[in-house]
């Protein structure tokens, strides 16, 4: 909207900022006096430099603005059928700017138009295309999710390819970004196509030879660009996640390790929690060590203290033989419940539960305990055991009132909680 208050304004005139000036200087001569706000110019306001031309786009623009704003669609394309004529003009030092402005505001109508059909995305895309180069590869992308997210996966694909393919001098080598982008998600059109060809051969009862070479083409198709990826650092779970399943699918256990762990550690990449997730999910899924998968959860614990598989982490952590895990189980705990988002988790508080019961058959396990809770005696207790707190678990969940009641004396033993059931009043 920012953009159509720009395009309203009227050609604006040199002479006008003189006189601004000497406003400027009568007001600061006054005495000292404020100076008034400037009133608000009308929006369509005959200009020395303005045609008829111009002003009658100008206000097609705003009625397609107050349409737009009052959510009248139909209103909104009857006019921005005549606004495209914006471009016809000789004058125009900004076409195409006008140009992103027709391609936006006309996919918006579409989206919201009650009687759009895909025919009508297909006939702005197509326009806007042949209207010039720099917009060319994202209006081919932006028009291959809308095929996409309406079935059309054969269609959108070939948009991605003929974007893929695209060159235009200077303009093509500015777009090198986009054109990797378009090339990643036309490998991700071809690992859906190749999806739903394993569900159609799945729920088959023959095997046909031809159907699985036409599987595996799919498959090749779309290695080529995913495997490019990883050689261009950025966020890429789908795309990852979609490799990675194929590569599972046809049995290559050690390239897919590979790719995640790429992933996952690789130093060019940005920090990526979902990375190690990806990660230990695939080991787990296919019975790796635990050594291994401890190794990818102790790193995950870093980036993300409180993410859920921590418990599973916190579950490793107490199995283990070693000295000190049993202790860092409960350190890991302990920073879940730092967040509020498991305050009220009965599995996380049984886990501490557990955790404490196996610490205590230490001698200095009150020193443990202690060393973990110094840095949180002054603010947990506010955060999980305060009246309102033994009200709420009470009256929601007592399993878990129980749990907690048995561990306040345990984790705060200098303070005079009043944890109690169906307790109420001031905050301890």
């Amino acid at each position: 909207m920012d953009d159509l208050e720009r395009e309203i304004e009227p050609l604006e005139d040199p002479d006008d900022d003189d006189d601004e000036d000497d406003d400027s200087e009568d007001h600061s001569s006054k005495g000292g006096k404020k100076a008034k706000p400037p009133l608000v110019n009308p929006m369509c306001v005959v200009s020395p430099k303005e045609t008829g031309f111009h002003q009658s786009t100008r206000t097609c623009l705003e009625r397609i603005r107050e349409a737009l704003l009052h959510h009248r669609w139909q209103e909104a394309s009857e006019y921005m059928a005549c606004y495209p004529q914006m471009l016809e003009d000789p004058t125009n030092g900004k076409a195409q700017q006008y140009k992103e402005l027709i391609w936006r505001i006309s996919t918006e109508i579409l989206h919201h138009h009650p009687n759009s059909k895909i025919e009508d995305y297909n006939n702005i895309y197509e326009r806007m295309k042949n209207s010039g180069v720099r917009h060319y590869l994202m209006i081919c992308l932006e028009h291959s999710f809308h095929l996409m997210l309406n079935g059309h996966i054969e269609d959108a694909k070939l948009q991605m390819s003929v974007a893929e393919s695209w060159r235009h001098g200077k303009e093509s080598a500015s777009q090198l970004q986009t054109t990797k982008l378009i090339q990643a998600y036309r490998s991700l059109l071809d690992y859906i196509i190749w999806c739903d060809k394993k569900s159609t051969h799945s729920d088959s009862d023959y095997t046909d030879s031809s159907d699985n070479q036409d599987m595996h083409n799919y498959f090749r198709q779309a290695s080529v660009n995913l495997k490019e990826i990883l050689r261009n650092p950025g966020v890429w779970d789908p795309f990852i996640l979609s490799y990675v399943e194929m590569l599972d699918f046809y049995e290559d256990h050690e390239q897919a390790l590979q790719i995640l762990n790429d992933y996952a550690y690789d130093s060019n990449f940005p920090p990526n929690p979902n990375a190690h997730v990806y990660l230990y999910q695939y080991l787990q899924r296919h019975d790796h060590p635990d050594k291994k998968q401890i190794k990818v959860l102790k790193i995950l614990h870093v980036l993300v203290p409180s993410h859920e598989l921590m418990l599973e982490y916190g579950s490793f952590l107490l199995q283990s033989e070693k000295n000190g895990d049993t202790q860092k189980a409960l350190g890991v705990i302990l920073e879940m419940l730092d967040f509020a988002c498991w305050r009220d988790n009965l599995d996380v508080w049984k886990h501490l539960k557990t955790i404490i019961q196996k610490l205590q058959l230490q001698e200095d396990w009150k020193n443990a305990v202690s060393e973990l809770m110094a840095v949180r005696k002054d603010w947990w207790p506010a955060l999980h055991f305060t009246n309102f707190h033994a009200s709420k678990d009470s009256a929601e969940n007592p399993e878990l009132m129980s749990v907690k009641a048995s561990l306040t004396k345990i984790l705060c033993p200098d303070l005079n909680l009043k944890y109690a059931a169906g307790s109420s009043g001031e905050q301890t």
